[in-house]
């Protein structure tokens, strides 16, 4: 699972590809390290910012949350990032494991 449990929230390891033909999930893969991560698509382009923020917009709007709840905590200008949710860390880990099980 891609998903950390922290003291405020949760962390999500996310591979995040740009410029796709749609926005979706496209389920859990492993990293070259061996970390696994969610692999989300999205249309926006990686141009000042707007794959970030499409990308904030995304899983907040998927997960229920507020924008400001969804933070880039690694990764802004790489592929792989690494968001904060901020919220009861048990329900986050759950709310992801449903999304990725309803998107795959």
């Amino acid at each position: 699972m891609p998903v950390t449990p922290i003291a405020r929230g949760v962390r999500l390891a996310v591979r995040l590809t740009p410029r796709a033909s749609r926005d979706g999930v496209d389920g859990v893969v492993e990293g070259p390290d061996g970390r696994r991560m969610l692999q989300l698509r999205l249309t926006a382009p990686p141009v000042e910012g707007a794959a970030n923020a499409a990308l904030i917009a995304f899983v907040a709007k998927a997960l229920g949350l507020r924008k400001s709840e969804v933070a880039i905590v690694s990764g802004q200008k790489a592929r792989i990032k690494l968001l904060e949710l901020s919220g009861d860390p048990a329900g986050l880990a759950g709310r992801v494991a449903a999304w990725i099980a309803d998107s795959t």
